[in-house]
């Protein structure tokens, strides 16, 4: 970005888009009549309530910030060749939300010149919200404010490793987080986005997974970089590039997670 000033606009559209998206989102909450699928032979979720979220983010984007690019989960691409982009995930975790379970959470990205440099993930119904602003991530609840960071873990056998469902992994990608699953202390499923913001905050070690788009990582590749970890694809390139995401707390376990993903 050209300047602090720059980033702190865009940190606090980022609150005003999460206040807006819980709005439109809380009301349905352990409360749907309906839920459809985008997935005419299988089954992906959708509700009023993703759709409505993405919705109100998308206008407030463009009247705030008329030029800048737009990619959401829900309605696609506007202006994606811009060299700001927003990218939004009203309701990352549809299938929690719709089983009443509050590991969903609102994801929101700012993408400079293709690569993302602030990020934010909301809870309106915990409350909680996770953010970074350029110098650190940070966390709150009501009141409460810290700033957060990974911890150290310099070896597998010490680690928690995160996962949606083992479901997303096939072939050889199954086996390959099963050799993994193997080798850590505490394997934990059902997390969604909450995965990755438990890395950034020192609660977790790994993330592993398969099957994600860039709107399901791109907040978290600038919270797990400014508390001191990374996420990237499993081959160390970017996230959610070949439909993978690694996410590690200590670098140390960078190469040791791809070595056995991969196999060596």
């Amino acid at each position: 970005m050209a300047d602090m000033r720059d980033l702190q606009q865009a940190v606090n559209l980022m609150h005003r888009l999460a206040d807006a998206a819980a709005a439109a989102v809380l009301p349905h909450f352990r409360k749907l009549d309906t839920v459809d699928s985008k997935d005419d032979a299988g089954f992906d979720p959708v509700t009023v309530a993703d759709r409505g979220a993405e919705k109100v983010m998308r206008s407030l984007i463009e009247e705030v910030f008329p030029e800048d690019g737009i990619i959401g989960e829900e309605f696609g691409m506007m202006r994606p060749e811009a060299e700001r982009v927003w990218v939004l995930d009203p309701i990352d975790g549809t299938r929690a939300f719709i089983t009443g379970l509050p590991s969903w959470g609102t994801l929101i990205a700012l993408m400079e010149r293709g690569e993302p440099v602030a990020g934010m993930m909301s809870q309106p119904f915990v409350g909680e919200r996770f953010w970074t602003e350029g110098n650190g991530v940070f966390w709150a609840r009501g009141e409460e404010r810290e700033a957060l960071s990974a911890r150290p873990c310099p070896s597998l056998a010490e680690a928690t490793l995160f996962a949606t469902t083992p479901a997303m992994f096939n072939g050889a990608r199954k086996a390959a987080f099963e050799r993994l699953a193997a080798q850590v202390k505490t394997v934990r499923y059902g997390t969604d986005c909450y995965g990755y913001a438990m890395v950034a905050a020192g609660h977790g070690d790994i993330v592993v997974e398969a099957d994600v788009q860039l709107y399901d990582v791109a907040p978290f590749v600038p919270m797990l970089a400014e508390a001191g970890g990374a996420l990237t694809s499993w081959d160390g390139g970017r996230a959610a590039e070949d439909g993978t995401a690694l996410a590690v707390g200590d670098p140390q376990l960078f190469e040791q997670v791809r070595a056995v993903l991969a196999g060596r």
